[in-house]
């Protein structure tokens, strides 16, 4: 009999924002009643990376910076599958930054979880892309992922949640595995996730998080009125939380559906001798 590997015990500090994560990852899967053998976690790099160990489901601990690109083969492979991808800022937006803008275009069918803490905790502490000004010796700005996801025209889901909140948290999560499982496409969801032992955030980030939703003009399918929401709200100090952008159809645009439709999936065709016999005595013929 096939056995699983049996998940073991997260190795996080106590605290740590991304037990709130995993949580909410493991109740929006259970609300949508989403089997756990069709259930894929690919997990990066660093603290955030090691998710998919405390699951019983099916993981993938990725390359540094290339758990989208896995992700995405994945779920190309075998589109029947809910597939998720889940890391760090320092995974995501350093080393992983070329995948993760080629992301939104390909807009392939997984959900894309960001454990952005604003800093390299597995690394004992250092400057992440996110970082403030003045951490650690940082002198550049800190990268704005939600921006940078807001400016690129393609018909993906996108939201922010923050580990003090996990039952708003959950409840987007679950929005996205649905937009997922519908075929359609890419969804983005970034949560602030204090690190307590190297750059504990949590008080100042609940007095500066704010709901976009709140906020006059608040349209989640107008792509500029969002960017010029999130923007005012970042040039006064606050941070945006909640969903940014949800496309206005239910059009099934995933990338998964253009290269194989309504197919099973590589993984899953059929490629035995008698049912191909043909078909590989004309290939092995063209070689000769």
């Amino acid at each position: 009999m096939v056995q699983s590997y049996k998940p073991v015990p997260p190795i996080w500090c106590p605290g740590c924002g991304d037990f709130s994560v995993l949580a909410a990852v493991k109740r929006a899967a259970a609300d949508l009643k989403i089997p756990t053998h069709e259930l894929v976690l690919v997990g990066g790099i660093g603290c955030s990376g090691s998710i998919h160990n405390f699951l019983e489901i099916n993981g993938l601990h990725a390359l540094h910076g290339r758990l989208l690109a896995q992700a995405v083969g994945v779920k190309l492979a075998n589109p029947s599958l809910t597939v998720v991808a889940a890391g760090g800022d320092g995974d995501g937006y350093a080393i992983g930054m070329g995948h993760f803008m080629h992301a939104f275009k390909k807009n392939a069918s997984i959900l894309y979880i960001v454990m952005n803490n604003e800093t390299y905790g597995l690394t004992k502490g250092q400057a992440s892309p996110t970082s403030q000004l003045g951490f650690e010796g940082n002198v550049e700005p800190p990268f704005h992922s939600i921006l940078t996801a807001l400016s690129i025209p393609a018909p993906n889901f996108i939201a922010r949640t923050f580990s003090g909140d996990p039952k708003t948290m959950t409840a987007i999560l679950e929005e996205a595995l649905r937009f997922n499982r519908e075929g359609r496409g890419f969804a983005f969801v970034e949560d602030l996730s204090p690190c307590v032992t190297y750059n504990d955030t949590y008080k100042l980030w609940r007095e500066k998080v704010t709901d976009v939703s709140k906020l006059p003009g608040y349209d989640p399918t107008d792509r500029k009125a969002m960017f010029r929401l999130c923007l005012e709200a970042i040039e006064g100090g606050r941070i945006p939380i909640g969903v940014m952008h949800r496309p206005k159809d239910g059009a099934r645009d995933g990338l998964e559906l253009k290269l194989v439709g309504e197919k099973l999936g590589p993984v899953r065709t059929d490629i035995r001798i008698e049912s191909n016999l043909a078909a590989y005595q004309k290939l092995i013929s063209g070689l000769a």
